[in-house]
């Protein structure tokens, strides 16, 4: 009986023994593979020069690389009012967008909704007008088109109007009347007379400039400090990143990749961005074109938040905006702990969030 009692103490051990192992090793196996089990990641974006880094991220396989087991879903989008809608909406997870947006969908949620976890581009908007128009006063009584209301570049021309002394209505009408429009439509509608101008992102500005006779009446870049100005940023929706913060590390060094391919490849560029708004939209750009909307972009990560509190004060002015703070709107600790690991420089959230 006493042996009985002794086997059965040592197979209990075993059996403890095997268990212990079995849960290290299964321990170990979860260490090693991705925590995050988030089946797709969907992500919205423009068909436009100014998303260069989505369009080669994507065309070129870098952002699904970075995200591995977890599927990249995209949707494109004209402007950003719509991506924000759709983000907020919880149908895309994370869009590269104009900062006004951003801005809305921050200050409208409280500070709930979003926020700017990277920068994507710099420059490439201008007020492209028909030869008629010399300077600033032959505006009055004119059509102009912008992508949509609240847009980014919607703001910047109702604002820039404003500081000129001429008034805009969101309704339409005022000394110059404003009607949003498709970027495709408008350069239809500038061609046949029905618009004046337009304020517009790359590849539209050149678009109309080559293929339609207009010229540039105002640079944005001649508006601020240095040609510093943000017309494209990375956001993500606050509660996908506090639920998922392994898929946005993921997706920020796929896009921080994306950016140095831009950067590392421009004699392979243009033909790849050609590629993909052709995949988007049916039909590329011609060679000048692309050339010279290409001239007057800069890729960067660093989202330029120096620039915000005048984004937002355009906003007010133009009457696209709620008074509000967006004190938070920036997260850029992750972006941050990325560049310091590649031996970049970090980049500032200017007092507006995290960095």
């Amino acid at each position: 009986m006493k042996n009985a009692r002794k086997t059965t103490a040592l197979t209990a051990l075993g059996l403890a023994v095997m268990m212990l192992a079995g849960c290290a090793a299964a321990s170990a196996d979860q260490s090693s593979t991705k925590k995050d089990d988030l089946a797709e990641l969907r992500l919205g974006y423009f068909a436009n020069v100014t998303h260069a880094p989505a369009l080669v991220g994507v065309s070129e396989g870098i952002l699904q690389d970075e995200l591995g087991d977890t599927k990249l879903k995209t949707e494109v989008f004209n402007a950003g009012p719509a991506a924000v809608e759709a983000l907020s909406a919880g149908a895309i997870d994370a869009a590269y967008i104009g900062p006004n947006p951003a801005i809305n969908t921050f200050i409208q949620s409280g500070g709930e909704s979003a926020n700017v976890i990277a920068g994507a581009t710099s420059g490439g908007a201008a007020l492209v007008v028909s030869d008629k128009i010399s300077d600033v006063s032959d505006l009055k009584g004119k059509t102009l088109a912008t992508p949509q209301l609240g847009n980014t570049q919607d703001v910047a021309l109702r604002s820039w109007l404003a500081d000129e002394g001429l008034k805009t209505s969101v309704s339409g009408g005022g000394d110059v009347n404003i009607t949003p429009t498709e970027n495709a439509q408008t350069l239809t509608l500038f061609q046949d007379g029905k618009v004046d101008g337009a304020w517009l992102p790359e590849p539209w500005v050149s678009r109309l400039v080559v293929d339609a006779g207009a010229k540039v009446l105002v640079d944005e870049k001649d508006l601020w400090k240095d040609g510093n100005f943000p017309t494209t940023v990375l956001l993500v929706r606050k509660d996908f990143a506090k639920e998922h913060p392994e898929a946005v590390d993921e997706l920020l060094a796929g896009h921080i990749a994306s950016v140095q391919w831009l950067d590392d490849n421009p004699d392979k560029a243009p033909a790849v961005i050609n590629g993909a708004l052709e995949d988007a939209t049916g039909k590329g750009l011609s060679d000048e074109v692309l050339a010279r909307a290409l001239q007057n972009v800069t890729f960067t990560v660093d989202p330029h938040a120096e620039t915000f509190e005048k984004l937002v004060s355009n906003g007010l002015a133009a009457g696209t905006q709620k008074k509000g703070s967006i004190d938070g709107l920036f997260d850029l600790r992750a972006l941050n702990a990325q560049l310091k690991k590649d031996g970049q420089e970090p980049v500032s959230a200017a007092g507006l969030g995290e960095d």
